[in-house]
């Protein structure tokens, strides 16, 4: 025998030895409940002292039987075992649930089924992680509002906020999806995907996209990167600390109201001393709400977005990427790094008033230089980079652009993904707590709820094919 085959022989034997041990484990608690102190009341009578039943644990199906009684006043029936080992309805246990819903805020529902199959021997299916997806993802937006505040926290606390679209599913792109499937194309009576697909593209022309069209649909999730910074001996501020991503669908005021809660958790109230600083990318309805939640933070525009607009500026004048154009906005750029913004404005508003009113282009290139002065002269107050850079604070928002690719894009933003709002924000807020390192607190709270609410008599079940509904955003 080759090593691979003693190796996949042993592995089957670990199996059967794990589901041994489960069932002896829920035969001896079986055995050792005592049902009398639920009977005393006259509440619950004996319907079965040995309901049978299979669950799905790590390594396999195991049976297992518990006493059923009933509640004469509801006729609904209650498992005291169940509700004592914190085992729900889904008919998988709770190690299940979280290692494939663990996997599928990593990849796809598929992909997760398959590399469950591939190190355990058995999966479930796609169907049903997603439907566990579902379901445990309602209880992501409660466990980040209970979760602890972290222990050691810096002195300056970081706040950055920022939207990124998911590709969702057009209403014609639903009904094709949900309308029936012919099984061959028409004059294709083999019925192979090959065929399927040249019959399908026959006849059809794709409209050519042109630069800086969209190609999909995309709803905004709002995305908060909160950590702190710590002073070191050399006088600069250190590094992130306990750095925390969420991320929601619907309206901002709920990120707002989750970062307004948590900052004050870890130390930072509304009426603090201590620094708060808050990276916006310019738009202003964003800050106004946030100056009334925050009103002592230091608010900072993106660094990067007040020099896009310098580029744009540019780009009137001289090509992309050619030299010329970097050694025009050199000088500008300089003035923006430095906070000269009152010497910056005065420089654009020269080359506004030194652009000829008629002419070719000239309209365009008065109208491009007057947006971004419309853009910058607002948000002076913002972009204070040279006091910011003296008390070594942050001045460009990139650790919640990050969080906007490796958050959303890597899961939600793949080639032919196309997504309901209802149904990925569960899955959103599980790949954050994922993310964020807190996957296993989060699966102990999940068992201690469910628990509490099982001995309360509540049926529980936690997957589920309904999503949670969304606010509309304001």
């Amino acid at each position: 025998m080759r090593l691979c085959g003693l190796e996949q022989s042993l592995w089957s034997k670990i199996a059967l030895l794990y589901r041994l041990f489960v069932a002896l484990f829920l035969a001896v608690r079986h055995e050792r409940l005592d049902v009398q102190p639920h009977l005393a009341g006259g509440r619950y009578r004996l319907k079965d002292r040995f309901a049978e039943r299979t669950i799905k644990t790590f390594c396999g199906l195991v049976a297992y039987g518990r006493a059923y009684l009933l509640d004469e006043r509801t006729g609904h029936g209650w498992f005291p075992l169940d509700a004592l080992l914190g085992i729900t309805q889904d008919g998988f246990s709770l190690r299940v649930i979280g290692l494939a819903t663990r996997l599928a805020t990593r990849v796809s529902y598929q992909a997760a089924a398959m590399l469950f199959k591939a190190f355990v021997g058995w999966a479930p299916s796609p169907e049903a992680i997603e439907c566990l997806a579902l379901g445990l993802g309602r209880r992501a937006g409660s466990y980040m509002e209970q979760c602890p505040a972290p222990d050691e926290e810096g002195e300056v606390l970081v706040i950055e906020i920022d939207g990124k679209a998911i590709p969702t599913a057009t209403a014609e792109e639903l009904a094709k999806r949900r309308g029936p499937r012919p099984r061959h194309g028409k004059g294709c009576p083999c019925g192979c995907q090959r065929h399927r697909g040249q019959q399908k593209r026959r006849g059809k022309k794709r409209k050519r996209r042109r630069k800086g069209d969209k190609s999909k649909n995309g709803r905004s999730a709002t995305l908060v990167v909160m950590y702190t910074l710590k002073r070191g001996p050399d006088g600069l501020l250190h590094g992130p600390l306990n750095k925390k991503v969420w991320a929601l669908h619907g309206p901002r005021r709920r990120a707002f109201e989750w970062a307004r809660a948590q900052a004050t958790k870890r130390g930072f109230p509304p009426d603090t001393k201590k620094t708060v600083q808050i990276v916006v990318d310019g738009e202003k309805c964003l800050e106004q709400r946030l100056r009334e939640l925050f009103p002592n933070a230091i608010f900072t525009l993106d660094l990067r977005h007040a020099q896009e607009r310098l580029w744009k500026a540019g780009r009137q004048y001289y090509g992309e990427g050619s030299e010329d154009l970097a050694e025009w906005v050199e000088p500008l750029n300089t003035l923006l790094c430095e906070g000269q913004i009152e010497e910056l404005l005065a420089r654009l508003r020269e080359l506004h008033e030194q652009i000829p009113r008629h002419g070719p282009n000239t309209k365009r290139k008065r109208d491009t230089i007057a947006k971004q002065i419309a853009y910058l002269e607002p948000r002076a107050e913002l972009m204070r980079y040279d006091e910011y850079r003296q008390q070594d604070l942050v001045l460009a928002s990139g650790a919640v652009e990050g969080a906007a690719r490796y958050v959303v894009g890597e899961r939600f933003d793949c080639a032919g993904m196309r997504w309901i709002c209802e149904r990925s924000e569960p899955l959103l807020q599980l790949r954050c707590i994922e993310l964020n390192g807190d996957w296993d607190d989060f699966l102990d709270w999940v068992g201690e709820q469910t628990c509490q609410e099982l001995q309360r008599t509540q049926r529980v079940q936690i997957r589920t094919h309904q999503p949670p509904q969304i606010a509309e955003a304001a």
